[in-house]
């Protein structure tokens, strides 16, 4: 399983997370403005599978800040069950 791993302390906005992700997955024919391109971007294939992705360094207050992100992959693990896994990190 690959594992990919977003580290909070240089992801200061839900604009930088989708840069961020777009560099990562090698993303160059999409661009991720939004949730909904972000779920469809993983949920349909465009990232290699199975994979584990884990934000790391995110605080209570980070936490509470990117609550729609982590919400957005916690319900994606649920839907590609045993092809995503989900972790976030303090």
């Amino acid at each position: 399983m690959n594992v990919s791993t977003f580290d909070f302390n240089n992801i200061t906005s839900n604009d930088e997370f989708f840069r961020a992700f777009e560099q990562v997955f090698e993303l160059s024919n999409r661009t991720i403005s939004d949730l909904d391109l972000l779920w469809e971007t993983v949920t349909e294939g465009a990232i290699p599978l199975p994979q584990a992705i884990e934000f790391v360094n995110l605080n209570e207050s980070g936490r509470r800040r990117f609550g729609a992100l982590i919400l957005l992959f916690e319900e994606a693990e649920e839907e590609l069950v045993g092809l995503l896994r989900f972790n976030v990190q303090a």
